[in-house]
């Protein structure tokens, strides 16, 4: 259905051009409407070829589902929605503008109307405003109508249920609406419903689907009835469309409001027709094995799964395949016995297959940026005095340096790599009292080649040489 919640009478259509009340699509739905058996128009937005003349018909719609053909004589633009006086046994009636265009063609083929035929009735005018105060008014008094018109048939003794009462545009007609399981003699009441209302009276008779279509209602699906929004064709429907799809034969759950099976249970008869094909009967055989006889219990038609019970033991379902069943009752037509009904399987090795592609995520650690790096040792290429190694700033005379072969930078000491101070040397007097010679070295250790020879450390041990470029 295009929109919900308009209740006008005439639909989401309006003749002072304002919105109806409780439409929630401001009056463009594509349905036309907000009402029974509405059509979606799926070429509203095609335009005709040039030269062609848009179709004359259109289909207008009365109260409920009654839908009539009309041909439009005035060559008006008539749009989906109008509302229009069209012509009528006696006098005039007045409906609403559902279907237009080449979708009305196509309709008519479905219902097997054809153009030029006589149930085809012309359109006089677009209603008027009078006509359309008129017709509100006459669909004020169907409910009254109706209820008068049942206490009137009780009265007479009629076995007949009157279920919908519809006037005429103009109200000079009344078209009754009633189920009646036999025939039914309503002459006397005709004249007694013509007396009453000053109306031509009309009697319908319709079946239990089609009063449950004109009455509307929620199914047991939480959803309305197909037959009030969009099924009009009423097929037959037996129990054995339950019984192929495995339904339990409950009339309470495969009856609809009408009282009749439902009709959805014709919906997906054909797929369980399809697939039945492939499956045998066995609901009167019985399976014969060693172990046993077995009887079918049931089957999953779609899974093409048969479960089978051994008579001994009733309770066990055993699955099997539809090939297996077959296999089985080959063997019995044989006059031979299998061992029971499963069939025997060795069990294969696993074996572990290896993967012919690089396992991107597994040949690296998750945890390998949390390691820490280890710190590499460089090479100084500074003067000697750099590649001298002294003590831990925590080792002491009692303790010794906890990491001896840990390499320090050496400290700049007073004749290492200094500028010479202006105040000459004083050189100290030899052991005999004699003065130096003045041109001899006063710290002859200085000037030895190899200044990097082992020295011990605070810790007593000797450190290897260390290598110096030349």
């Amino acid at each position: 259905m295009g929109c919900s919640g308009c209740t006008s009478a005439r639909g989401c259509s309006t003749v002072s051009g304002s919105l109806p009340g409780g439409c929630k699509n401001n009056g463009s739905c594509g349905t036309g409407g907000c009402n029974k058996l509405s059509v979606f128009d799926w070429l509203s937005n095609m335009e005709l070829p040039s030269g062609q003349a848009p179709f004359d018909i259109v289909e207008v719609r009365f109260k409920n589902s009654r839908k009539e053909f009309y041909r439009n004589t005035t060559n008006d633009q008539i749009n989906v929605g109008d509302v229009l006086a069209v012509e009528a046994g006696s006098g005039h009636d007045i409906g609403v503008v559902s279907l237009s265009g080449e979708l009305v063609r196509l309709q008519m083929k479905k219902r097997n109307v054809k153009e030029n035929s006589e149930e085809v009735k012309k359109i006089y005018r677009k209603a008027k405003p009078s006509d359309i105060d008129k017709w509100q008014e006459a669909q004020k008094l169907e409910q009254a109508t109706m209820y008068s018109a049942r206490t009137m048939a009780v009265k007479l003794n009629l076995q007949m249920k009157i279920s919908d009462v519809e006037y005429q545009g103009d109200r000079t007609k009344a078209i009754f609406y009633y189920t009646a399981e036999d025939r039914v003699d309503f002459r006397e009441l005709i004249k007694v419903l013509a007396n009453e209302f000053k109306v031509r009276v009309e009697m319908k008779q319709i079946g239990a689907r089609q009063e449950a279509g004109r009455l509307g209602s929620i199914g047991s699906c939480g959803r309305e009835l197909c037959c009030s929004t969009w099924l009009t064709d009423f097929r037959s429907v037996s129990t054995s469309a339950a019984r192929y799809q495995q339904l339990s034969l409950n009339p309470l759950k495969l009856a609809g409001q009408c009282g009749k099976l439902k009709c959805c249970l014709n919906y997906e008869l054909d797929s369980y027709m399809d697939a039945l094909r492939d499956i045998p009967d066995v609901n009167h055989v019985k399976l014969e094995t060693q172990k046993g006889r077995a009887f079918h219990q049931k089957t999953d038609i779609f899974r093409h799964i048969m479960f089978f019970s051994y008579t001994d033991e009733p309770d066990t379902f055993i699955g099997l395949s539809v090939a297996r069943v077959k296999e089985i009752m080959a063997m019995n037509a044989e006059g031979t016995k299998p061992e029971d009904l499963t069939l025997k399987v060795v069990p294969l090795k696993l074996v572990e297959k290896k993967h012919d592609y690089e396992n991107v995520v597994g040949q690296d650690s998750l945890t390998r940026f949390d390691r820490s790096k280890k710190k590499k040792k460089k090479k100084r290429n500074g003067p000697p005095n750099a590649n001298k190694q002294e003590a831990a700033p925590n080792a002491t005379p009692d303790k010794p340096n906890p990491n001896p072969n840990q390499i320090r930078p050496a400290q700049n000491k007073p004749n290492s790599n200094r500028p010479a101070h202006n105040k000459p040397n004083q050189a100290k007097p030899n052991a005999d009292g004699s003065k130096p010679n003045a041109n001899a070295n006063p710290n002859p250790n200085r000037n030895r080649p190899n200044r990097n020879r082992p020295r011990p450390n605070n810790s007593g041990q000797p450190k290897p040489p260390q290598e110096t470029k030349e």
